[in-house]
């Protein structure tokens, strides 16, 4: 029997696979409450920034559900503006983090500007470009992707990533609200048409089908994304019953942070001594995560020790 808990958990943490039955067309539905409460804790970023850092989550999730790996997607862009850097990573069990670099005298200049909604890529993170990277640790060679960011907003520049470089229709949905009384919530939609040589799903679909999957998936609104009382499978089911949906098994999402103490010894064992000489403040070496925000320090008594290991 599934825990009521774990499945409340799930619609509101969650990634929910679908697909269309009988036609070429697979999708996925994502929800991010607590997860994104944990990662924005830990920093002070203005509503735009924060906005724009909970739609890279939601993406980020939708991307790495879309191919086989065991190790880290990490999805990031990096302009010219304001929003100089976004960096998102989820592991193969489902845990991630993020975080941004602002530029916070750039950013007061372009906030308040009524553009800024309607094109936040443009206006926060200006001309540059969207990586994918996927880590399946030491002994296996890294996978990037890199297209120049391309669109007023993440879903654009999503959209032209698929057509440009994997070349397969994509449609998605990205949507993020402010902080309220219970946290704050982000959730997504994607629909992809599936090569017709997929042999689990059916051959020679026109492209009606496609279209008709599309507007149906458009009909979505902001508020059935963002509701936390409106479960999952009822969305789904609200929106694609006509043709039939199945829904795949749900994969649960939550905040980890990867940093330790030994992975900074290790990054400081690798520096010159000189080097480390600069970073310290009041005779020692503070050194602060930029995902979790949680510090080590190193006096130098520690700084002593690391080098004669």
């Amino acid at each position: 029997m599934t825990d009521p808990s774990a499945a409340e958990n799930i619609a509101a943490d969650g990634i929910h696979p679908f697909r269309i039955e009988g036609v070429p067309v697979r999708g996925r539905l994502v929800r991010l409450s607590t997860t994104l409460d944990r990662v924005l804790s830990h920093h002070d970023y203005p509503a735009p920034v924060a906005d724009l850092l909970a739609e890279a989550m939601v993406l980020t999730v939708m991307l790495a559900n879309a191919i086989k790996f065991d190790g880290v997607f990490i999805f990031e862009t990096r302009g010219d503006g304001p929003v100089r850097l976004i960096v998102v990573d989820i592991t193969s069990e489902g845990t991630l983090r993020a975080t941004v670099q602002v530029d916070i005298e750039r950013l007061e200049a372009v906030l308040g500007n009524a553009a800024l909604a309607q094109a936040p890529v443009p206006r926060l993170i200006g001309a540059g470009q969207l990586l994918f990277t996927v880590d399946q640790g030491p002994e296996t060679e890294r996978y990037q992707g890199i297209v120049e960011l391309d669109g007023a907003t993440l879903a654009d520049c999503a959209h032209n990533y698929f057509r440009r470089s994997e070349q397969i229709e994509t449609a998605i949905m990205l949507v993020a609200d402010a902080a309220g009384p219970e946290g704050r919530h982000a959730g997504g939609l994607m629909v992809q048409r599936m090569p017709a040589d997929d042999d689990a799903l059916r051959e020679g679909v026109d492209d009606d089908a496609w279209r008709r999957s599309f507007v149906l998936m458009s009909s979505a609104t902001r508020d059935e994304l963002l509701d936390p009382a409106l479960a999952p499978c009822d969305l789904l089911y609200r929106l694609f019953h006509e043709d039939g949906v199945w829904a795949y098994d749900p994969r649960a999402l939550r905040f980890a942070c990867r940093c330790s103490r030994e992975r900074i010894e290790a990054m400081l064992q690798a520096l010159p001594r000189d080097e480390i000489e600069t970073m310290k403040q009041d005779d020692q070496v503070e050194v602060t995560c930029e995902f979790c925000g949680q510090m080590e320090i190193f006096d130098d008594a520690a700084i002593e020790a690391l080098h004669a290991a």
